[in-house]
């Protein structure tokens, strides 16, 4: 297998055109590959600096999550924290995660920011929706989000041997009406909703139980509505 490392959006483009696939930290590829056959080429985008983008704002796919710190919000980057080990977390990557895991420990954050991904395709980079990204799986470069005002982020005990741990990730955002986001990984199912924020927390939490987020088991309700509050009460103190 021959793995190419661009140094630029055009190198990488001409990989993309010759068929070389995306190896990501190859923390998920590898195995399948050892299993199913290597292909002849693979491309890592860890040189190209499109998609090492991590600061206010930004965080591009190439990005190790270990790295991912205190200069993105604190949803995405607790979420990060909480992927794994250390050892996974130094080899791991964001568009791995998000693109290229059944578990896309990353994405609840994503959704709560109301993140936007740049992709790049044979014929070039261009702009996509997060439901567009997962649907059709192209090159991952980076995503692209408006800071909230707040944000936070749970995650229940893993159980050994059991499901994936439920995750719940919140963000409220500013406005003339405030908005707060909310996005449940429940299993392997992602949940989400949009409410306004600007009423008496009660009200926010039935409006909210009219969205997907209603639809959870009791248990997994009662752990939406302990964060969801606590998200409220740091937004008002602000």
């Amino acid at each position: 297998m021959l793995l190419r490392l661009p140094t630029s959006l055009p190198e990488a483009q001409e990989c993309l055109t010759d068929g070389a696939v995306p190896v990501g930290g190859a923390t998920l590829v590898w195995a399948a590959w050892q299993r199913d056959g290597f292909p002849e080429q693979a491309v890592s985008l860890r040189e190209v600096p499109e998609a090492n983008v991590l600061g206010a704002g930004e965080l591009g796919a190439a990005v190790l999550l270990h790295r991912i710190d205190e200069r993105v919000p604190e949803v995405l980057h607790r979420a990060a924290a909480g992927i794994g080990t250390g050892a996974v977390r130094r080899t791991a990557t964001v568009g791995g995660n998000i693109v290229g895991s059944t578990l896309r420990c990353l994405l609840p954050a994503a959704l709560v920011l109301g993140a936007r991904a740049r992709v790049l395709a044979a014929e070039g980079p261009f702009e996509a929706d997060l439901a567009e990204l997962l649907a059709k799986k192209p090159l991952l470069l980076s995503l692209h989000w408006d800071e909230p005002l707040v944000s936070g982020y749970r995650k229940a005990t893993e159980a050994p041997g059991g499901p994936p741990p439920l995750v719940v990730a919140t963000a409220v955002h500013p406005g003339e009406r405030p908005g707060l986001r909310v996005a449940v990984r429940d299993g392997y199912d992602f949940l989400s909703g949009s409410v306004p924020c600007d009423t008496p927390a009660d009200t926010v939490l039935d409006t909210l139980g009219g969205t997907a987020v209603g639809a959870l088991p009791a248990e997994a309700r009662e752990v939406v509505r302990e964060q969801v509050l606590s998200t409220l009460e740091r937004a008002a103190s602000l």
